[in-house]
This record gives C-alpha cells, sequence and structure tokens, in this order.
C-alpha cells in the first residue's frame, strides 16, 4: 500500500529520467579512454603490470556450452554476442614514481629509455613534418655521458627512498594497425607486487621491449574497460534523458519537458533535464569477462578455429570488420560490448572489484565463432566455403583460360 505522507502529490510512484550521477554531460577532453585509478597493491605478489591498451574492432557472436549445475541451462549450447579488441604488444619506454602528497599522488621523477621510437616521438608534436625533431634528445645523451649516468642513478635512488607508487610509461605500437595514423597512444600502467626497490627493477628490466596482453591477462579472467562513448552531438531532453513525450496535440513541440520548475527559486535546477551534448563521455565498464585471448596471424591461422570448425578460420569475417578491416595483431574477446565506435582505444584493467560469484568461476567452453559477413545476411564463414557451394565463379574460369 502507498504511504499518503510520502506520496501525497502522486498516484503511483515514477523515478526520473536519467542518472544524476554522469553530471556533466560533456565532450571529453580526449578520445582515449584513461585509467584514473588503478587496483590496490600487495606486496606479497610478484611484480606485474596492472593495464593495456587495445582498438575496438567490432563485434560477432559465438556458441558456447554453459557450465552451471542447477541451472536450467546446464549443459545446453547459448548464443552470446562478444567484442573483439585488436591488441598489439606495447612498447615500454619509461617510468615515474609518485609520491604521498596531503593532496594525493604528486610525480617525483620520470627516467627514460635511451632509445625511443618515431611513433611515440610524434605524439608530442602538433606538425612533425615541419618540426626540428629534437624531442628526448638530452635524454638519449645523457646515456653515453658520466654526468648524465650519475644524474640517473641519483633519480632512481630518490624513488627507491620516496615514492609509494611505480608506473611505467608504455605507447601502443600504431603502425601494426591500418588506422591511417602515425601517433602512437601513450599511457602509464602501474606495476604491482613485490617492494619499490623490486618494482623499479622489473620496470627497468622491461624498457624498450614488447609487452604482450597475455602477461596481463588470462582467459576467464574479469577486467574493466575506460573508455569514451560514441558522440552524437547536440541532443534534445527526449533522446538524451528519455523524458516521456508529451500528448500530441502540445503547443510548440512535444519532445519537451513541460514544466522546468516552480517560479521560486527563480532558476533552473541543474537536476532538471534540458537539451545538450549526448555521448562522446568518458565511462568505465567493470567486471567484463574475457572468453578468449588470440595469437596474432602470422603465429596461427585458425585462431578462431573451434570444435565446430571444420576448417582453418581467422577471426576476421569475411569481407572484414565493417569501418576496421582485418585483424592481424593478437585479440581479446570480451563478452558483450565496449563503449566507444570503431577504432577508438580503449583502456583495459584489471578488475577493481573481484567478482565471486558461481557464474564468474564458470569455465568458457567455446563450441563456435561466427565469422560471416558483417554487411549483410551473411551465409558463408569462409571464402574457402562459399566457393565449394557457389562454384566456380566467371572471373577464376577466365583466369584458368589465360
Amino acid at each position: 500500500p502507498l504511504n499518503p505522507i510520502l506520496m501525497s502529490h502522486r498516484k503511483f510512484e515514477r523515478p526520473r529520467h536519467g542518472n544524476l550521477g554522469f553530471l556533466p554531460r560533456r565532450r571529453c577532453a580526449q578520445h582515449r579512454g584513461r585509467i584514473r585509478t588503478f587496483p590496490a597493491d600487495d606486496s606479497k605478489q610478484a611484480c606485474h603490470l596492472t593495464g593495456f591498451m587495445g582498438y575496438k574492432a567490432g563485434m560477432t557472436h559465438i556458441v558456447r556450452d554453459v557450465e552451471r549445475p542447477g541451472s536450467k541451462l546446464h549443459k545446453k549450447e547459448v548464443v552470446e554476442a562478444v567484442s573483439i579488441v585488436e591488441v598489439p604488444p606495447m612498447v615500454v619506454v619509461g617510468l615515474t614514481g609518485y609520491v604521498k602528497t596531503p593532496r594525493g599522488l604528486r610525480c617525483l621523477h620520470t627516467v627514460w629509455a635511451e632509445h625511443l621510437s618515431e611513433q611515440f616521438k610524434r605524439r608530442f608534436y602538433k606538425n612533425w613534418r615541419a618540426s626540428h625533431k629534437r624531442a628526448f634528445c638530452k635524454f638519449s645523451k645523457a646515456y653515453s655521458t658520466e654526468e648524465g649516468k650519475k644524474s640517473r642513478a641519483q633519480q632512481i635512488e630518490d624513488l627507491k627512498k620516496n615514492c609509494c607508487a611505480i608506473r611505467v610509461v608504455a605507447h601502443t605500437q600504431i603502425r601494426k594497425l591500418k588506422l591511417h595514423r602515425k601517433k602512437a597512444d601513450v599511457m602509464e600502467i602501474q606495476v604491482n607486487g613485490g617492494s619499490i626497490s623490486d618494482k623499479l627493477d622489473f620496470a627497468q628490466g622491461l624498457f624498450e621491449k614488447e609487452v604482450s596482453v597475455t602477461t596481463i591477462f588470462k582467459e576467464a579472467e574479469f577486467l574493466d574497460v575506460c573508455a569514451v562513448t560514441t558522440g552524437h552531438g547536440f541532443e534534445g531532453v527526449t533522446h538524451r534523458w528519455g523524458t516521456t513525450r508529451l500528448p500530441r496535440k502540445t503547443h510548440k513541440g512535444l519532445r519537451k519537458v513541460a514544466c522546468i520548475g516552480a517560479w521560486h527559486p527563480a532558476r533552473v535546477a541543474y537536476s532538471v533535464p534540458r537539451a545538450g551534448q549526448d555521448g562522446f563521455h568518458h565511462r568505465t565498464e567493470v567486471n567484463k569477462k574475457i572468453y578468449k585471448i588470440g595469437e596474432a596471424m602470422a603465429k596461427s591461422a585458425g585462431n578462431a578455429q573451434m570444435t565446430a570448425d571444420l576448417t582453418p578460420k581467422h577471426i576476421t569475417p569475411m569481407g572484414g570488420f565493417v569501418n576496421y578491416g582485418i585483424v592481424k595483431n593478437e585479440y581479446l574477446m570480451i563478452k558483450g560490448g565496449v563503449p566507444g565506435p570503431k577504432k577508438r582505444p580503449l583502456a583495459l584493467r584489471r578488475t577493481l572489484h573481484t567478482e565471486i560469484s558461481r557464474r564468474a568461476a564458470e569455465p568458457v567452453n567455446l563450441k563456435f565463432i561466427d565469422t560471416s559477413s558483417k554487411l549483410g545476411a551473411g551465409r558463408f564463414q569462409t571464402p574457402e566455403e562459399k566457393r565449394k557451394f557457389l562454384g566456380p565463379s566467371k572471373r577464376s574460369v577466365l583466369a584458368k583460360a589465360d
């Protein structure tokens, strides 16, 4: 029964439209996802990295067997949507140490590697072609002078004595992707486990080396995805907040909010839905399950072949992923969707909140990965299968005749 004291003005309860926890809904400053919080450190564990970066390629669907004793779905097949994120190896180019202050963490020193790639240096220039390309020259020269070696050793000692957190600076290898970009995406990744001295040795050992996604994530684990959502520009209240449309005969339009507030206070409250920017907001989705970590195309031509497939096949669907192309590097298969459009950089983080449900402990038994064309109603999984079914094409017959 309704409480007349609490609900004197309304016959039925209705929650408000839209969540006020995500205000202000303005455009994000950058299109790359950013990790603002890293998992809690545990010095008893071995040193390890806690994040990575990938690029959204697209979506497909899989068939798997459910292993959930007691459920009606136990031992049955289910079809689920999955996202494919291409994750070429990242390169570590530096490390930075943070000290605690009353106002949060403060960077103490940053130590750079001796050799830095062009795609990393391009990130620090607006116009690379017209520049002198002198970035990081002093850091590279310091490796060959006694004074530079002493200065770097002193910085490392300062980091060992004062720092509470060590993070490596790593960049993606954008040249391995056909995204028509030359600037690498750069991010800081926190090193967890061991003492501060162990962290520094671990980080320095990674300088100028490639780091694979398999060293950070494992199959059937959970991760968090930090990304910027797809932008939709300036939108009205009905699309932006999901408010109810007014009756058909409403004067001057019906996709509006009828009353935006009382006479007094004589201003519009922040909680009232208004038109404005929709999309291109930074969002974090937690506890996304990893269904598969696929090898690069050069290592395994059949990196999407499952038990139901007769012939080897690659994860890229026929005709390529729409608006993306071919996935040639390692990839992550994540259950469900991830924020952002195709080609958007995603920051992947080890999960902050460990999932302890029975469903989280369920093993992943993939039987089939769909690789049919995503441009329409795809019928065939591989080009060979299509040729066998349709027979020789006119072009192939003419080629043989020549």
